[in-house]
């Protein structure tokens, strides 16, 4: 059966990639949107990764993230410490935004992350308590480029015209967002280095597989809100945002946030791997022998149940000769209490970034408390170890779904609390 949404979803994400006042126009084109509601500022959370209670949710109570999503890489202009004139002018410009836009997935979810690189503007370090290391290869068979920008900033929403327009409103090439008039610009203070696009949820990647890196074919599920066909973030597989928050210190309130940027390479994946296949290398051997994913997973509820095979893993790497992407990342994913330590916020994308070609990429940022528990799960999902156990696994073959992804990028970044937002010291006080 035809979906009528669907030639509007492609307008709506061709137009978030395109950007710029053209793929502005063609969202406002559409016609026929609902006014969105306009935002208070003393109404937003004091922690800019705030987001679940203020977006969608389905059935299990599982967030599902806003359908649009930009990032705009940015390099502060001069050397040293930024002036206060910086400060003041970004400050009044991401309060643009916070006047324009309700905070949640109907208006603007936004937020600006700081790099090791902007820190090194400083002579004084970070507090003990803020781990921020440069980014660095967290494999034996990766070297991906890494992104050392001074800082990051994140715009969401299930509007597509919203983020557009509000990347417009920051780059000083809208004169109103949302009929609030924009009285400063992020790029009265800042270049922007690098602009990404991408997209989440139920027929999106599906419309858009004409990317390449996956067959001809066009195997996504319309029902799958990624292009490996199967669901994602289950709540009971996510951190709170709890607990990846940073409880003490001068950035108490605070997070880190890794971003990484994988080339998905899809035609294995979906014309050599049967279902059953695809679901043994995605969750476990265990999820496949016991049927307990259905289609695109959706009746898995609020938890994969990947925790119950974490301790199976050598055995099924010797009895099926393959391991699953989940219940390798699982191992290091728990801390001491079985608590979950990532919050994971991926999107799927078509970026190749640096040239105009459409591939299959995914946009993987990860919210921890510390850069260390990022790369530890990153090591445990490499699998390194499960090579030793059958000559059947090898480091990117039945090996989870590393056959298939190809890390290209990768950045490290602190995310200030909201009061601290606009180039904070290492040391900033009240």
């Amino acid at each position: 059966m035809l979906d009528d949404d669907l030639p509007r979803r492609q307008v709506l994400k061709t137009a978030v990639a395109l950007g710029g006042a053209s793929g502005l126009s063609a969202c406002l084109d559409l016609g026929g949107s609902e006014p969105v509601p306009t935002g208070d500022p003393n109404a937003k959370p004091s922690r800019q990764h705030a987001w679940r209670e203020y977006i969608r949710h389905d059935e299990h109570g599982n967030s599902q993230l806003p359908k649009h999503q930009v990032l705009l890489y940015i390099n502060f202009d001069g050397d040293g410490q930024p002036s206060t004139d910086t400060r003041s002018t970004l400050e009044r410009a991401l309060t643009v935004l916070d006047r324009a836009y309700e905070w949640s997935h109907e208006g603007l979810l936004h937020s600006i992350a700081y790099s090791p690189s902007y820190f090194e503007r400083f002579d004084e370090p970070l507090p003990e308590n803020v781990e921020l290391p440069e980014p660095r290869a967290l494999s034996p068979f990766e070297s991906p480029t890494f992104d050392t920008q001074d800082a990051v900033v994140h715009l969401a929403s299930d509007r597509a015209d919203v983020v557009l327009e509000a990347e417009q409103a920051l780059r000083g090439e809208q004169d109103q967002a949302n009929d609030v008039s924009v009285d400063a610009r992020l790029t009265d203070v800042a270049t922007i280095a690098s602009r990404r696009t991408g997209f989440v949820g139920a027929g999106l990647p599906a419309n858009h597989q004409d990317a390449a890196g996956i067959p001809d074919s066009k195997p996504v599920p319309e029902a799958s809100p990624l292009f490996m066909g199967f669901e994602v973030g289950f709540g009971g597989n996510q951190a709170t945002e709890e607990y990846v928050t940073i409880q003490d210190g001068p950035f108490a309130g605070a997070t880190t946030k890794v971003i990484a940027n994988l080339r998905q390479r899809l035609e294995d994946w979906y014309d050599e791997q049967s279902s059953e296949d695809r679901v043994m290398e995605m969750f476990s051997p265990g999820h496949a022998e016991n049927d307990l994913v259905e289609g695109v997973g959706s009746n898995l509820g609020s938890d994969s149940g990947i925790d119950q095979f974490v301790d199976d893993i050598e055995a099924d790497a010797r009895d099926h000769g393959r391991v699953g992407h989940a219940q390798k990342a699982a191992r290091a994913n728990r801390d001491a209490d079985g608590k979950v330590k990532l919050l994971r916020r991926h999107f799927e994308s078509t970026d190749d970034i640096g040239s105009d070609q459409k591939v299959a990429s995914l946009h993987f940022p990860s919210l921890q408390r510390r850069i260390a528990d990022f790369e530890d799960v990153r090591r445990a999902m490499n699998g390194t170890d499960l090579t030793e156990v059958t000559p059947a696994i090898r480091q990117r073959v039945n090996n989870g779904i590393l056959e298939y992804i190809f890390v290209r990028r990768r950045g490290n970044f602190l995310v200030p609390p909201r009061r601290y937002r606009a180039v904070p010291t290492p040391r900033p006080k009240s």
